[in-house]
This record gives structure tokens, sequence and C-alpha cells, in this order.
């Protein structure tokens, strides 16, 4: 069977960045879907499941409410392997176009007060398992350490 592009992609070069890491053709739409790598795999911890879900909770709902993207966000959430998150959008786009988008993202999450998003058990099946101080701390992180001055081998998956 042949790999899916996801898994061919060298880990052991990969670092914390905005990547493409695909465009698929909807109809007459393009979706591009990028790769939010915010550890480096296989060097560091892993995120928790509990803020990588807050994270999720607070990044779909900045997204969807985002006056210019809003209508484009087909997805946001987690990779399996919890060193990032996938965002598709439709639409044809680059690393570089989303970046103020991703800044004012993590910059939302890293400065959130207050209750989680859906963190209810009306609203979601895993309500408990949520760490916003966590989540808050990944954020600035993510932000301030990549995002604020990303290079363009950020922006571009490693040969």
């Amino acid at each position: 069977m042949k790999k899916i592009t996801s898994f061919t992609i060298d880990h052991w070069k990969l670092q914390p960045g905005v990547y493409v890491s695909r465009k698929d053709k909807a109809g007459d739409c393009t979706v591009t879907t990028f790769d939010l790598r915010m550890t480096s795999p296989n060097e560091e911890p892993v995120m928790n499941t509990a803020e990588v879900h807050t994270i999720e909770h607070l990044g779909a709902t900045f997204l969807r409410n985002d006056e210019t993207y809003a209508d484009k966000v087909l997805y946001f959430g987690p990779m399996g392997c919890r060193t990032g998150f996938y965002l598709l959008l439709a639409g044809d786009y680059e690393s570089r176009d989303i970046i103020p988008l991703i800044q004012a993202l993590f910059d939302f999450i890293a400065d959130f007060e207050g209750e989680v998003p859906g963190a209810s058990p009306k609203d979601c099946g895993n309500y408990l398992d949520m760490n916003l101080p966590m989540a808050r701390y990944l954020a600035r992180k993510y932000r301030m350490e990549v995002l604020e001055n990303i290079s363009d081998d950020r922006l571009v998956y490693p040969e």
C-alpha cells in the first residue's frame, strides 16, 4: 500500500512551524491543509491530551468567529501524534498567507481567561479533560518561539 503524504515527511528534520501539508480539490474549490507543528517530533515531549483538547476548543471557536476566515474554516483539530494541529481552509493558500491569522489565534489562546467554550457535559464528550493553564503556556511558547519572526525554513517542509 502506498504511504500517505504526511508519512513521507522526515520527522527527524521537522521543526515547529506552519507548513502546507497538502492541497486537494473539492469540486471547483481548493482545500489547503496546514500542519501547525508546535513541538519538534521525536525530540520534545508531546502535548498531553488535556491541553490539546483545550487548544482545540479555543482554536475552533476563534477560527469559526474570525471575520475574514470564518466561512473558509473547514476543520481545526489535533494530530494523533500530539505534536500539533491541522487546519483545513477552503482556498488555495501558502503558509505565509495565514501567518497573521495563526499569530492572532495563538494570541487569543495565550491570553484566554474564563470558561473554555464547549467545556460542559452537554457540549463535549470529554469535558473534564481540559488544562487551560498549560494550553495558554504552550500557545505563548509557540507564538514567541516560532510565529513571532518565522523564518522561511519553518514554512516549507524539510527535504
